[in-house]
């Protein structure tokens, strides 16, 4: 059994790994969100988070979802210096919720707003296929990685808090 400070049992445990597992991968969906805001949009300029219109329009989407991104980001630390200060955090179920949550948003955002949505491309002027795929498949390995961090987090009974 766990030493007193991180008795966990049952319910408790597990509502405390999705906890962790939801706050970071809500500071995981706002990090793919900068990441690919910064690098994409700013340093490449290859795209705009809404192409379909003037480039007026498309800098005001960046500026919408970089305030989305930031505001995600504000509030899962926030959630996560929570979960800290009650010593509740799990964190193998946090690493796990982290490159989950850099994954989905990779993921949506390859097949909803590039292909279904057609809110922009990853690039124009060129063949897109292999930028299409290393996209959605990089996405796909984060996702894969968070899964894999999280089964093994489920089979060692890590639902313990740090310290």
């Amino acid at each position: 059994m766990d030493a007193p400070e991180n008795r966990h049992l049952g319910q408790q445990g597990n509502s405390e790994s999705r906890r962790s597992m939801v706050v970071c991968g809500v500071i995981g969906v706002a990090v793919m969100a900068a990441v690919d805001e910064i690098v994409f949009h700013q340093i490449l300029g290859w795209h705009h988070f809404y192409d379909r219109s003037t480039s007026g329009v498309g800098l005001m989407s960046d500026g919408l979802l970089h305030t989305a991104e930031l505001l995600a980001l504000i509030a899962g630390f926030f959630l996560y210096a929570d979960l800290r200060r009650s010593r509740t955090l799990a964190p193998a179920y946090a690493w796990a919720g982290f490159f989950l949550g850099l994954g989905i948003f990779q993921v949506f955002d390859g097949i909803v707003d590039h292909k279904l949505l057609r809110l922009h491309q990853i690039r124009y002027g060129v063949d897109i296929t292999p930028y299409d795929w290393a996209w959605n498949i990089g996405g796909l390995v984060l996702v894969v990685t968070g899964l894999l961090l999280g089964l093994r987090a489920r089979r060692s009974g890590r639902t313990g808090s740090a310290v």
